[in-house]
């Protein structure tokens, strides 16, 4: 630690806080552990053990060529879990996070999993199909792309403004500073090969593996991942869930709303 090596041979950062029951932090996208760095601390302040890694691709772990797919992603956390002798977890999941969640209860059958999480998660699809009517439609993707070919940096800065509803919630430059610069971190083909992975993978049929109680959190006024394609669909889908809206919070709420998601988590682990 802090590096574990997966199964392909790719190392990963792990952030290893507290002493206790392990609750295993996912990042969204394109950001990195320390987007977590608020609610890990306090999660290890109140008795457990928060353990947070930056994905394949992004923060300070390796950059390979391929494994940006949920498979690979959620035998990533597999391991994580195996490295770090993970047992009796709660795995939370923030944004592209939450298909990680997904995709291990299904994948590896929820192994060592006793609690689940989703927060502003993508789960269950992100993209609108006939099957799908209020997901996002491919061009708005598309474009997403284009404009990260074009100017990444730029991009990202545009980005953020939505992300936190930076007018709304009086986010401030410092803080969207910080966060560009993790979304910096990333290289350029994790950065837009996750987009189209969140983008196009479908979790419905991953929502019956989850037999643990799972909080769903998720912003009304979330214009990143809408709340109708995701949380209020998620909840429908998965036994024993149970969804919190945050009114008015937009996607990136670990900051914007943090007092109140941190407490919600805390109560929720030690429910």
């Amino acid at each position: 630690m802090p590096m574990i090596k997966t199964r392909d041979n790719t190392q990963l950062y792990v952030k290893d806080w507290g002493e206790g029951r392990p609750v295993i932090l996912m990042h969204g996208w394109p950001l990195s552990a320390d987007s977590w760095d608020d609610q890990a601390f306090a999660l290890a302040e109140a008795g457990f053990r928060a353990i947070a890694y930056d994905r394949r691709g992004f923060g300070r772990s390796e950059q390979p060529w391929s494994g940006y797919d949920y498979d690979t992603l959620s035998d990533d956390l597999a391991d994580v879990m195996a490295a770090t002798g993970a047992e009796d977890a709660a795995i939370i999941g923030f944004s592209m996070g939450g298909g990680e969640v997904a995709r291990y209860m299904s994948r590896h059958g929820g192994k060592g999993v006793k609690q689940a999480g989703l927060i502003a998660s993508v789960v269950p699809y992100m993209l609108q199909t006939d099957d799908n009517p209020n997901g996002v439609p491919q061009s708005v993707f598309d474009e997403m792309t284009a404009g990260m070919k074009a100017d990444r940096a730029e991009f990202f800065a545009d980005f953020l403004e939505d992300f936190f509803g930076a007018e709304e919630n009086d986010v401030s430059d410092e803080r969207l500073h910080w966060a560009w610069g993790l979304c910096m971190q990333a290289g350029l083909r994790p950065t837009l090969a996750c987009a189209k992975a969140f983008a196009t993978t479908d979790f419905r049929p991953d929502l019956a593996a989850f037999e643990v109680p799972t909080l769903i959190i998720h912003g009304t006024a979330d214009e990143t991942v809408p709340i109708d394609a995701s949380a209020r669909e998620a909840v429908k889908g998965i036994r024993n869930a149970e969804l919190k809206e945050y009114e008015d919070a937009p996607h990136g709420l670990f900051a914007t709303h943090g007092d109140e998601l941190t407490d919600d988590l805390i109560a929720f682990l030690k429910g």
